[in-house]
């Protein structure tokens, strides 16, 4: 339990499973590397008697060998029992052998990689549902945990399962990556001490992925972790961008292709201009793609005010995949100080605004406290402006409040502090404008400024700028 970093919330649900008096079916489903296995390994470590773990694109045959494996090594006994001849077989020589050990605590049985194990025409799913349905669910000891990485399988099969696993489900976990805050924790952990600012450019490049973070090195900057991870011959990031999809999706090539024309566009795409951009038909197909996507972490729909979830803007939400379109897919250069190179290009400064945003937004809770309205009902919303003539406009981040006040949130990226200049200022009094003029809201509009060091105090800032968030707050619980 103590290796445990953050999951405050997920914990809090494991807790309450672990203390019912009746048998549990839990489901924890995330994007791949971000740490559903090690959350059920270490705060289970002591009930879990029994895992198996699907391995991709396997047989039936080659899977019951592993279920056999699996089986000897919770006897404690280096001979395998005869390997079961199906499924269904299978779960009746895992009933026998968790019996007698439920008579006696509470027993986890660990499912990883739950979708891997249910290949084409195993049956591996009918047995399962038959297993949990006629035996496991009468257990009051038992908790069954199942783990994907396959997200949509899992909410389609299991989560809103329409066949024998309909509404059996009795606790869930949609495991998303670290925050700043436990990512600041879990390199701590790990002896890694970088202050924040520095964090928050590894956390621009690879988001709050344990299995990334975890690569990083005692004593390395984060300009030095980024040469090494993403732009020498070895890199963990400089391949795993194909990998990752095609790890996860079928088809996986219009996956790519939705997050490259996302990455094209950092300031997000309609569902119809996504059809366009990547030559997709409209209809049922094309809704989930996009579903998996979402379900997955890559990318996020955001509701438009006063508008429809068909008429949603959608945008790379994946920091790792933002990164690697931009900087490595197509890097010329590699080797040591490739990064240092980069980092001060206008490309760079340029993307890590586009990237800082994202990041934002991930952090809504933390905006909210820092703006004194956590206890305040609000809306969440972006805006865009497109007149007939003339160039537009659009904010990423409107909290439309109960309390009579929209807070539009305006977030700059800096190495110091953000200093608004007179021209900035023109276009942050043009964006206020047109929105109080389009949206024909009647509230009082703040403009809130969320940068990494603060607004720089100056003639153009005060009177404009009612609230600042700066890099602390998103790093707060």
């Amino acid at each position: 339990m103590e290796l445990l970093i953050g999951r405050i919330a997920e914990r809090k649900i494991l807790e309450e499973v672990l203390e019912s008096p009746s048998s549990e079916l839990l489901a924890i489903f995330g994007r791949r590397r971000v740490g559903k296995t090690f959350l059920i390994r270490s705060f289970f470590k002591k009930q879990l008697i029994f895992e198996l773990s699907g391995v991709h694109n396997a047989n039936a045959t080659e899977q019951l060998l592993n279920f056999s494996r699996a089986m000897a090594e919770a006897l404690g006994s280096r001979l395998a029992p005869a390997t079961p001849k199906n499924w269904t077989e299978a779960f009746w020589q895992l009933r026998e052998f968790a019996t007698p050990i439920l008579k006696k605590r509470k027993a986890v049985i660990f499912f990883d990689e739950f979708p891997w194990l249910s290949s084409h025409k195993s049956g591996f799913l009918s047995a399962f549902e038959y297993f949990w349905n006629q035996w496991a669910s009468q257990q009051p000891n038992l908790i069954v945990a199942i783990c994907g990485s396959a997200a949509t399988w899992m909410i389609k099969k299991v989560v809103n399962s329409k066949g024998g696993l309909h509404n059996r489900l009795t606790r869930k976990i949609r495991l998303l990556p670290f925050t700043l805050h436990e990512t600041e924790l879990y390199l701590k952990k790990n002896n890694i001490y970088l202050d924040r600012y520095q964090i928050l450019n590894v956390f621009m490049v690879m988001g709050g992925v344990p299995h990334y973070l975890k690569e990083l090195k005692k004593g390395e900057s984060a300009i030095q972790a980024i040469d090494r991870l993403c732009f020498t011959k070895d890199g963990l990031l400089s391949t795993e961008f194909v990998n990752l999809y095609r790890y996860l999706f079928e088809a996986a090539d219009r996956h790519i292709a939705v997050v490259k024309a996302l990455a094209d566009k950092p300031s997000g795409l309609t569902r119809n201009e996504i059809i366009a951009a990547c030559n997709l038909k409209s209809g049922g197909t094309t809704s989930i793609l996009l579903e998996e996507l979402v379900e997955s972490g890559f990318i996020t729909p955001y509701l438009p005010l006063h508008k429809n979830a068909n008429k949603s803007i959608y945008k790379l939400s994946d920091e790792y995949s933002l990164f690697y379109l931009k900087f490595i897919e197509h890097s010329r250069s590699t080797g040591a100080g490739t990064w240092l190179k980069k980092s001060s290009t206008s490309s760079w400064k340029s993307w890590s605004g586009y990237a800082f945003e994202g990041i934002c937004m991930k952090h809504l809770s933390n905006i909210k406290q820092a703006l004194g309205i956590a206890g305040v009902f609000t809306e969440t919303s972006a805006w865009r402006d497109a007149p007939k003539t003339g160039n537009g406009t659009q904010i990423d981040l409107l909290l439309d409040r109960q309390d009579n006040v929209i807070s539009v949130c305006e977030m700059k990226f800096s190495n110091t502090e953000f200093a608004i200049d007179k021209t900035y200022a023109a276009e942050l009094q043009y964006k206020l404008d047109a929105f109080r003029r389009e949206s024909k809201t009647k509230k009082t509009l703040f403009l809130a400024m969320v940068t990494t060091h603060g607004i720089k105090s100056n003639m153009y800032a005060t009177g404009l700028v009612q609230n600042e968030v700066t890099m602390d707050d998103l790093f707060d619980i």
